[in-house]
């Protein structure tokens, strides 16, 4: 008797049992979209690579994103955990879809993906051994809102030598996705690009283009292109060219713009990996609308507010800019100008008029050199908004730091020669002017925990423009900031006004400086909340190591030695800043901890229940967003309306930087806290104004 057939179906017969035994974790349960970890074969080859796929099945409307998310959004991660000597190669990702959301467009996928990895098995891999694999993925699915996901899948399979058969369940999934892969570029394409003005240009040499019904490209490079703009597209038999905007972010043109070509043609789709190297490139002046995408989520719930054009941008900037002068965060550095022209009274208009210029100078710069740091950490992928540095315990502390030391001066401590705190007349131009700049420069800093009406839409604009753009709407807050005091500086009659210098500014000085000492409180209990008590006592060390220095250096005659104590304090207060206790603590950094905290879930859960939701977007260092919250949100009558309304509150905190909350803001053209949202028995939200009354959130409430 022939064993050999015998021996070969016992062992097929095993191999089978292996296979059954193979087993995934159920699909993950997750909100709106199914997660599976899947194989093409119904083993793993030893010595070779293997195809495995994150499957990700999101309900009807929803989608997922691609490796370049587009506007917003973000990319599917894979974290494996595998034995030692097994390797996951990257995602091959299949050719995105567009999928436009409001003014937003977004790349992603809203229907069954296989995000598909390649996994290597040493040659030296037990064959009787079954290998498992393990793999946290995240992602997140979209519609009218975002729900981030995340999941802990395993696969554990049998390996074999020679071949794998396919998995009879899986082969069309994967055969499909190997189709929706982007192929490489033929060899005879040449492809450039051309950056010229605000737009870029791709060319693309190659025959039979002209065919193609649908033509789209999309860039890995998240930064490059404003997504929303249209492509203008010129094709003919020789190739095609490309031209759209650039990104608000775009700094320096790349040494490749790589991408993803498709092409559509009959209902048949093909994508082909681009490469274009820098040239020169026509620009293609027809403009084609970006083809119709499959991925067409619902209207947005939300109704975004719609961003102005630049001159009302830089209107709104203005007028924000002059009304952050009645803000509270501004007092203190108020009480610093208003003694400063007092002091001026007596000068002459062109003394007058240059320090007002200087105060103007000191904030336009200082606005325009935020708004530069603030692009350029949006532009590296970092989520921020207007007041972002008071989400860096560092900053908080340092800011302290000053707002102390110029308080001391202010009481005598120390006599800085600068002109808003000293009470001769005598100073030198130079020392006055620059003391009028610095103080302009502190208005902008003390003013950042504030949002004026108007600034909110402007600052949104204006983070979605380009470079120079964005700066002049920033620079237009700096004037509206300076504008009252630029005003009294060219016109006699206002300036005519003020008390003359006497000996009263002595005690006036003195007073000021209690502004900044209850700026200096207010900011210690923003550090507690931010990162705790610890940080506070360390912080409170360097105070006093900051007065200590302020005292050695204001006493008269002093000597080497208490100057050299003097700069040991300023030391040790440096080092207070460099301490890794001045972190954020996520457990301690909001008094929202004891509210409910707000998501995209939890509100559409509220709203399809129908319940009336009150969103609140605050942070601990936002002025205006505390003075609503004592004097509308927690009066009596508020209150009682949304008791008897049934509203429901939701705290967006920000106190900390949170991506979540950064994009929700930016969905309604907001660059910053305070935003203020009631959705109507789970109807469309609306917009509460910036500052708040009790009449105005009762009259905003459904009848």
């Amino acid at each position: 008797m022939d064993i050999k057939p015998l021996t070969r179906l016992l062992f097929a017969g095993l191999l089978s049992a292996c296979a059954s035994l193979a087993w995934s974790a159920d699909p993950a349960p997750q909100p709106h979209v199914r997660a599976e970890l899947v194989a093409e074969t119904t083993a793993l080859l030893r010595g070779g690579d293997s195809l495995v796929a994150l499957k990700l099945t999101p309900e009807p409307g929803w989608h997922t994103y691609w490796r370049n998310p587009g506007d917003s959004g973000l990319a599917t991660k894979l974290n494996w955990t595998l034995p030692a000597g097994v390797s996951a190669g990257p995602i091959q990702w299949p050719a995105p879809h567009r999928a436009p959301l409001g003014e937003l467009t977004n790349y992603g996928y809203d229907d069954e993906t296989l995000h598909l990895v390649s996994i290597a098995v040493p040659g030296d891999w037990p064959l009787n051994r079954p290998l498992p694999l393990r793999v946290l993925a995240k992602w997140l699915v979209c519609k009218d809102v975002c729900i981030p996901g995340e999941a802990t899948l395993t696969l554990t399979l049998p390996v074999v030598a020679g071949s794998a058969d396919l998995d009879p369940a899986q082969a069309a999934a994967f055969e499909r996705a190997r189709a929706a892969l982007p192929e490489p570029a033929p060899s005879g394409w040449q492809a450039q690009y051309q950056i010229a003005g605000d737009s870029l240009s791709l060319a693309v040499q190659a025959h039979d283009l002209d065919q193609a019904e649908v033509i789209e490209f999309f860039p890995y490079a998240n930064d490059l292109v404003n997504h929303a703009a249209p492509q203008k597209l010129a094709v003919d038999t020789q190739g095609l060219r490309l031209s759209q905007g650039l990104s608000s972010y775009f700094l320096d043109a790349p040494k490749l713009v790589e991408g993803v070509l498709v092409l559509e043609q009959g209902g048949q789709r093909r994508a082909y990996e681009l490469s274009a190297v820098a040239g020169t490139v026509a620009p293609v002046l027809t403009e084609r609308a970006p083809p119709g995408a499959r991925v067409t989520p619902e209207a947005p719930t939300q109704t975004a507010t719609a961003p102005p054009g630049l001159l009302p941008a830089l209107l709104f900037a203005l007028l924000g800019g002059l009304i952050l002068n009645l803000m509270p965060c501004v007092f203190p550095v108020l009480s610093l100008k208003a003694l400063s022209l007092a002091q001026s009274a007596g000068q002459a208009r062109a003394q007058q008029r240059a320090g007002a210029l200087a105060y103007t100078a000191g904030a336009v710069l200082s606005c325009v050199l935020a708004a530069g740091v603030l692009l350029a950490l949006r532009a590296g992928g970092e989520a921020l908004g207007w007041g972002f540095q008071l989400q860096s315990p560092t900053f908080i502390a340092a800011l302290a730091y000053l707002m102390f030391a110029l308080g001391l001066s202010m009481s005598g401590l120390l006599e800085i020669g600068t002109a808003w705190m000293g009470v001769g007349s005598g100073l030198a131009s130079k020392s006055g002017l620059a003391g009028s700049f610095f103080t302009g420069v502190l208005a902008v800093v003390v003013a950042s925990p504030c949002t004026a009406p108007f600034m909110g839409s402007a600052l949104g604009y204006a983070v979605t423009q380009p470079v120079p753009v964005a700066l002049l709407v920033f620079a237009a807050l700096g004037l509206g900031l300076a504008l009252p005091f630029l005003l009294i500086g060219y016109f006699p009659k206002l300036a005519r006004a003020l008390p003359r210098p006497g000996a009263w500014m002595l005690t006036f000085k003195q007073a000021m400086a209690f502004p900044l000492y209850l700026t200096v409180a207010w900011l210690l209990w923003v550090l507690t909340r931010q990162a705790g008590a610890d940080a506070l006592g360390l912080t409170a060390c360097g105070l006093v190591a900051v007065a200590l220095a302020v005292w050695l250096l204001g006493r008269p005659g002093r000597k080497l030695a208490g100057t050299l104590i003097a700069a040991l304090a300023l030391l040790a207060a440096g080092y207070v800043l460099a301490s890794p206790l001045l972190r954020v603590q996520p457990a301690t950094a909001s008094a929202a901890s004891t509210k409910e905290a707000w998501s995209p879930e939890r509100v559409a859960a509220l709203r399809a229940e129908g319940r009336t939701v009150f969103v609140d977007f605050t942070a601990d260092w936002c002025i205006t967003c505390k003075v609503n919250e004592r004097g509308a949100l927690a009066s009596q009558r508020v209150r009682e309306a949304f008791a008897e309304a049934g509203v429901v509150t939701l705290v967006a905190d920000w106190t900390t930087s949170d991506p979540r909350i950064t994009q929700a803001l930016a969905e309604f053209g907001r660059n910053g806290v305070p935003l203020y949202l009631l959705y109507p028995r789970g109807g469309e939200p609306r917009v509460l104004p910036q500052v708040l009354t009790p009449q105005i959130v009762i009259d905003a409430l459904p009848p």
